[in-house]
């Protein structure tokens, strides 16, 4: 295979773990490579407005964080039709909430070799909710970020092996030779409330606090459907996917979400998911 020159790490990363875990493997692989990295914030709309195109000679960490089981809905038609690659190595990376990542890396790495990536390597790492600092709150930690450094001496190891034509991929299945857990075919988790029952809150936006916001303008920046108006940060006039960027991003904590629904699900993950859980990594 042709020698890797460049390594990548591209990440959607609302509110920041993901991005940290895909540069900390991509430097890590780069520095004991010798080679150069470069970062792609997949995150921003405008980002995911241009085409990302790689060549067999790169190496390419993607990153995105589990929402309901799966990829995020709203950003996965941006990871299907922006990425293209030509025989890629790729290493897929999935953060998730402390629940579980249930089909979220098998869907990413799925979608990579069906876009001519080769994925040979996959991670899922445990962080900090986006919903909670009482699920994973503090991660990814030290332990976390030790077992990404032996997760990327794995995958030194595994470039060191020549992969044959019939090994990349299986052109009968249209999958991906390495095995991972779950079905990328699967349905999405549905959210449930205390009670048990589904908890519906898909309509439910974040609200401002008048008191304390002072439209500086940072929660319509990080804001990654570009859904919060500039001109008037209470204002709302698009899709909101409850990845919390602008309520972790705000320097006055004005953004808050007030949706009944939404705060029984919360609870309910924060009584049933406190215990820590451990991170997978397939090779």
């Amino acid at each position: 295979m042709e020698k890797i020159m460049k390594i990548t790490g591209l990440y959607w990363s609302a509110t920041g773990n993901t991005k940290t875990l895909v540069n900390f493997l991509g430097k890590a692989l780069a520095e004991a490579l010798q080679l150069p990295y470069t970062e792609v914030d997949f995150t921003p709309k405008s980002a995911r407005e241009r085409n990302y195109t790689f060549s067999s000679s790169d190496l390419l960490i993607v990153g995105a964080p589990t929402y309901a089981g799966k990829l995020p809905n709203k950003i996965l038609p941006d990871f299907q039709d922006r990425l293209k690659g030509d025989g890629t190595r790729t290493i897929a990376l999935v953060t998730f909430g402390n629940r579980s990542f249930d089909n979220s890396l098998a869907e990413l790495t799925y979608l990579l070799s069906t876009n001519n990536f080769l994925p040979i390597g996959g991670a899922c790492f445990a962080c900090r909710h986006a919903f909670s600092d009482k699920l994973a709150g503090g991660r990814p930690d030290e332990n976390d970020l030790n077992e990404a450094k032996d997760f990327a001496e794995r995958i030194l190891a595994k470039l060191t092996n020549t992969l044959s034509e019939d090994q990349q991929f299986s052109e009968r299945m249209k999958k991906p030779i390495l095995a991972v857990k779950g079905d990328p075919f699967a349905p999405y988790y549905i959210p449930k409330g205390k009670d048990g029952n589904p908890a519906r809150f898909l309509k439910a936006k974040p609200k401002t606090n008048e008191d304390l916001c002072d439209n500086c303008g940072i929660c319509a920046t990080v804001c990654p459907m570009a859904s919060i108006s500039t001109e008037n940060v209470s204002e709302i006039n698009g899709i909101c996917i409850k990845c919390q960027a602008c309520v972790r991003s705000c320097p006055k904590g004005a953004k808050y979400f007030d949706d009944q629904a939404f705060l029984s699900h919360v609870a309910m993950l924060e009584e049933n998911y406190c215990d820590r859980k451990e991170n997978e990594f397939f090779l």
